[in-house]
């Protein structure tokens, strides 16, 4: 069962009390200032619930959302992996600009806590299975 921790017009945020993981549904236009705020969210959810994994979907963001990419690895996730975090499934957005926002954090960030997927089943399975 999942339970809302968090939702505005960009971003849904759920416990997913069964797998002890969140689970982030990013909306529609992200920009540097959506995407901030929507991770210091995370951030602070995931240290409350103490999670170690990450479900992240991109499915319904419709642009890149590039400026946020630096920020996110030189920051975000080096202050989410502090935090605790272990694995994240990162889902595509169709939108291939946002696609390559994706990979220039990825890239940008290193490590192995990544995974990426185009389907939400295969995410979950994955964070199952690590």
């Amino acid at each position: 069962m999942n339970k809302t921790l968090y939702k505005d017009n960009n971003i849904h945020i759920e416990l997913n009390e069964e797998e002890n993981w969140l689970e982030v549904d990013w909306t529609g236009l992200q920009t540097l200032e959506t995407v901030q705020s929507g991770c210091m969210t995370m951030f602070e959810l995931l240290k409350k619930y103490q999670c170690v994994k990450d479900l992240n979907d991109n499915t319904n963001v419709i642009v890149s959302w590039s400026e946020a990419a630096e920020w996110g690895a030189e920051f975000w996730f080096p202050a989410m992996i502090n935090a605790g975090l272990q694995h994240f499934a990162w889902i595509y957005s169709p939108e291939i600009f946002s696609k390559l926002s994706t990979d220039k954090t990825i890239d940008l960030t290193g490590g192995n806590i990544f995974a990426t997927f185009n389907d939400k089943q295969e995410a979950a399975e994955w964070l199952r299975n690590v």
